[in-house]
């Protein structure tokens, strides 16, 4: 059913429960693309540069290794996928994203690691469900 997947991962958010999403999205489709897109802040790459001496090649590294736990538990669930990191503004940079290349999904996790009663959704999933022209799968 779904072809080109991309699932925004924020370090903010649990998404224990992304994989089994995933592997229901795919489930009757062999040839799928699933797109783990990260987006580090300028500020975040800023701050790196200027308190740690590290560049974008560098960062990324790091937050390759952070992801490894998410990444092991699609390859448990036989997922095929890419990751991608780029730098830049979150909202605009997704958006963008979405808007040259052909995803048929967005799948989101709305599971904060810090509980935050005052907003159903986070900040950025709002903007994304509400700019982009294909579904938006928020999972909790």
């Amino acid at each position: 059913m779904y072809q080109n997947i991309l699932v925004p991962y924020d370090f903010g958010n649990s998404f224990k429960n992304i994989p089994e999403q995933l592997v229901n999205l795919t489930r009757a489709n062999d040839d799928y693309r699933i797109v783990i897109f990260n987006v580090i802040s300028e500020m975040e790459l800023a701050n790196y540069v200027r308190y740690q001496g590290k560049h974008f090649d560098e960062v990324v590294k790091e937050k390759e290794e952070e992801i490894k736990p998410f990444l092991e538990t699609l390859d448990e669930q036989s997922l095929k996928y890419e990751v991608k990191f780029t730098t830049g503004t979150a909202t605009k940079t997704i958006v963008e994203e979405i808007e040259n290349h052909p995803y048929d999904i967005v799948v989101m996790s709305n599971k904060r690691s810090e509980i935050d009663i005052k907003h159903v959704l986070g900040h950025v999933t709002h903007k994304i469900a509400k700019r982009v022209n294909i579904p938006v799968m928020i999972v909790k």
